[in-house]
């Protein structure tokens, strides 16, 4: 808990389901620096917990992320404020089971960057998006630049940082930012009817497919052979015959 304001990061694990709450309702859950610095200690305790198969990553209340709590990232000349926001961001890029953010309302610097790294975005109607260095004169940072180019391409991305004007859901979702958008009151409903879903997947599948997708090329033996070694194909095919759910033994099988 940081005791600015009662900003927290909350999460709890239920049904294969880790959810991390972004908790500083001040401030439209603005992440303070202490909150930044947290989400790199929490992330691996949730990574390594056998129980956690998808983390879902959301905001307290009506509000994803309103950005960075700037009155906590003036800086005391040791820690950079916007390394601290990277480390976050890149600690969440490599979390290595699904991630998922869920937004509603705001969704805004600190908060597009933090939405970005998860794996897919879910959103409300009325949820909006902005990154906005450019109203502080930041240089945004290079891998974030990069991630948002990826994921919208370099002309939207462009459009957002140039211009550090707000979208709304709708021009969100056709930019590709975001991968569902649901009607008002449908957010939690459908993230949760979709996290079921990827908990009764293939664990080995989703850990390979988000390194091949996220352009490693140096594992492809070592899935291969995790792959040889697991018998979960021949668990899926069998299963899809007898018309049953399949048992699936990865990692256990490692």
């Amino acid at each position: 808990m940081d005791a600015a304001g009662g900003a927290a990061l909350l999460h709890t694990v239920a049904d294969g389901v880790a959810t991390v709450v972004i908790s500083h309702p001040a401030k439209r859950n603005a992440m303070t620096a202490a909150m930044w610095r947290a989400l790199p200690e929490l992330l691996p305790e949730l990574a390594a917990d056998p129980a956690v198969r998808v983390l879902v990553l959301t905001g307290a209340g009506a509000t994803f992320c309103a950005g960075a709590d700037i009155s906590s990232l003036t800086g005391d000349g040791q820690e950079d404020p916007q390394a601290l926001s990277v480390m976050a961001e890149e600690a969440l890029a490599a979390f290595p089971k699904p991630t998922l953010a869920a937004v509603r309302g705001f969704c805004v610097g600190g908060g597009s960057q933090l939405a970005a790294a998860c794996d897919l975005r879910f959103a409300e109607e009325g949820a909006s998006f902005g990154v906005t260095p450019a109203k502080l004169g930041i240089v945004y940072p290079a891998s974030s630049t990069r991630r948002l180019a990826r994921l919208v391409g370099p002309a939207a991305a462009k459009y957002l940082l140039f211009s550090a004007e707000l979208i709304d859901a709708e021009r969100a979702l056709r930019t590709g930012f975001l991968d569902e958008l649901l009607p008002a009151g449908q957010l939690d409903k459908r993230v949760a009817e979709f996290a079921r879903v990827l908990v009764s997947r293939s664990q080995l599948t989703q850990a390979a497919a988000k390194e091949f997708a996220d352009g490693r090329t140096d594992r492809d033996a070592h899935w291969a052979a995790q792959a040889a070694a697991s018998g979960d194909t021949a668990e899926g095919v069998a299963a899809f015959l007898e018309r049953r759910a399949p048992v699936f033994r990865w990692p256990t099988a490692e």
